[in-house]
């Protein structure tokens, strides 16, 4: 007989054993692992105000595991996507336009009587010229305000650069007696360069290849300063254009003393005014600016007193004290001529009395 301690020896009637009873709560090891509380061995629960368990950290689920990984791979085919489409419409950068060639027109005013001559400096302080400014203090700065597409500071490096082509081409002593070009072509851009040599070694009147469109130019046999100090007057304005360059505009009077180039003396009151107006157009883009170079895209030019007849292509022969012009008006030009077409100009100077 079984003692009282001792447990049945025959099998429950539900069938299942002692142990069988808590089989469904034996924890595998990955629940034991997720586990956020571990007891403590028996050495540390010996301790004093022990605790009986203590936290883990906390483990990272598979849930946010799969996000990260789904976001890595968003993360990998948008950049493949970008590749792909690169690859198949690639970013194709504008070309830069070429500059386009100077256009340029001069046109010599005839007085139509003698030129009057006197001391240098009473013709300047009792002449037209008397409020001009002297040289490069004749040409001035606006008020510089940005544009949509260039900055202060761009639109002041465009007419600063404007108004150092001015003094180089205008006022430079040796330019404008013919000894000295450089300075003048380093101002502009490359693609303009050829131009311009041709038209100082070569000058055409045919509306791109006058020397004197590019500057102003005398011939150093004919005639010399009698004062270096050329007066100036006139203004500089600026504007975006629709295709997004700057362009400068200037409008220029120099009023220059001449007397005849001979050796020997010269008489005192054999000195003459003779005028240039420039109206020139400038272009700029971005390049332009930031290597401090420009286009003369148009000139302008009036210039006297001179005969109609001269040419005025590779230099100005001005009509000096006394001189008067020889009557003949501009060439005739031919509209049934084939080619190239030139139109001769010519106008009147109108010669103002000095005041008192």
């Amino acid at each position: 007989m079984a003692g009282r301690a001792d447990p049945p020896e025959e099998t429950p009637e539900n069938g299942a054993g002692g142990d069988d009873e808590y089989r469904a709560l034996v924890f595998d090891e990955s629940f034991v692992r997720a586990a956020r509380l571990q007891e403590f061995s028996a050495r540390e629960r010996m301790g004093d105000h022990a605790r009986a368990v203590r936290s883990l950290p906390r483990r990272a689920t598979r849930r946010g595991r799969s996000a990260a990984t789904l976001l890595v791979a968003l993360i990998a085919l948008a950049f493949a996507a970008a590749v792909y489409i690169g690859f198949r419409q690639p970013y194709i950068e504008p070309l830069p336009q070429r500059a386009a060639p100077l256009r340029a027109t001069v046109v010599p005013l005839a007085p139509r009587g003698a030129v009057p001559g006197g001391v240098a400096a009473d013709l300047v302080e009792a002449g037209p010229a008397a409020g001009f400014s002297t040289g490069a203090d004749g040409i001035n700065l606006p008020s510089v305000r940005r544009t949509q597409s260039f900055s202060t500071s761009q639109v002041t490096a465009a007419l600063a650069t404007a108004k150092d082509y001015l003094v180089e081409s205008s006022l430079n002593p040796d330019v404008i007696t013919g000894h000295e070009q450089r300075s003048v072509e380093a101002l502009l851009d490359p693609d303009q360069s050829a131009q311009f040599e041709r038209s100082q070694a070569a000058p055409a009147d045919d509306g791109e290849h006058a020397a004197t469109g590019w500057v102003v130019r005398f011939d150093p046999g004919e005639v010399e300063l009698a004062d270096p100090r050329i007066r100036v007057q006139g203004s500089l304005d600026y504007t975006e254009t629709e295709t997004g360059a700057l362009e400068v505009l200037s409008d220029h009077t120099f009023t220059y003393v001449l007397r005849p180039a001979v050796n020997g003396p010269q008489q005192a009151d054999g000195a003459s005014l003779f005028t240039v107006r420039r109206q020139m157009r400038f272009m700029f883009d971005r390049e332009d600016l930031r290597l401090h170079r420009l286009e003369v895209r148009t000139a302008s030019v009036q210039a006297g007193p001179l005969s109609c007849a001269d040419e005025t292509a590779d230099a100005l022969h001005p009509l000096l004290a006394g001189e008067r012009p020889d009557g003949r008006g501009p060439d005739g030009t031919d509209p049934y001529a084939t080619g190239s077409t030139t139109a001769d100009l010519c106008g009147t100077l109108k010669l103002r009395p000095p005041t008192a």
